[in-house]
């Protein structure tokens, strides 16, 4: 039976809600390998409760990723709140995003056609009414797309910050030295800042080829002037394995 990623290493470099592909990766013949360069932690403060509360005065609640939708319902918990008490209409960036909102109890009333910042903001104005009270739950080095980009005024929550895992580097570096043209694929700025930072010094951009989520990240790779094999215009992981199968098969 033909294996369409039979022989290829494909090295996943993003935090752990970026690994639910692995097992699809080994069903179709190739090597997953988890490098993860970046790891997320929540942003707690003693204002936190009253954060919440906060919350319910807000027409939508707006979500990019599902760091912002894990730390916020950690806070939820925490404190005991219920989530009949939500009225706020939800906003969400991505189907991994809106999907993990669901399986909280969350009601996703709009997805943008494209899962970019960018997008959003040109769509969301169309369906968010007239001057409404938004609130963005971010994490500390989210862009200032959302809040710059739409023509009302949007409040921001950090409930979580990126941390550089350095522990895998030596992981990564080892099996891109060891394998024949193996697939990185990175899917935020940040892993590919922390690969750029701490491991180009050993293996350069060019021992690899290179698969991204969102332009973005394909920015932040090219920034450093390589280049970009494999980049499917659905942000989504499948996508990239969709499209990493079509070309490695050209």
């Amino acid at each position: 039976m033909h294996k369409p990623l039979e022989g290829k290493t494909i090295i996943l470099t993003g935090s752990k809600k970026t690994l639910s592909i692995i097992d699809e990766i080994d069903q179709l013949g190739g090597e997953a390998v988890v490098c993860p360069l970046i790891q997320t932690e929540e942003v707690i403060s003693i204002e936190d409760k009253e954060r919440l509360f906060s919350c319910l005065n807000y027409d939508w609640l707006i979500f990019t990723s599902q760091n912002g939708v894990e730390f916020f319902y950690k806070k939820i918990e925490r404190h005991h709140f219920n989530l009949a008490h939500f009225s706020s209409k939800i906003a969400a960036v991505g189907e991994k995003t809106a999907k993990m909102l669901e399986q909280y109890g969350f009601t996703v009333h709009f997805m943008p056609t494209i899962f970019s910042a960018d997008t959003f903001v040109k769509e969301f104005p169309f369906v968010s009414g007239t001057s409404p009270k938004c609130l963005f739950i971010r994490g500390e080095l989210a862009k200032d797309t959302i809040k710059k980009g739409l023509p009302f005024h949007i409040d921001e929550w950090t409930v979580y910050k990126t941390i550089e895992n350095r522990k895998s580097i030596e992981t990564l570096v080892k099996t891109i030295q060891t394998n024949n043209d193996p697939i990185v694929i990175f899917a935020s700025p940040s892993a590919v800042d922390c690969f750029n930072k701490f491991a180009v010094s050993q293996v350069g951009w060019n021992q690899m080829k290179i698969a991204c989520i969102g332009h973005i990240t394909k920015g932040a790779v090219e920034k450093y002037g390589a280049v970009v094999t494999y980049f499917p215009k659905k942000y989504t992981m499948q996508s990239v394995i969709e499209a990493i199968i079509k070309g490695e098969e050209s």
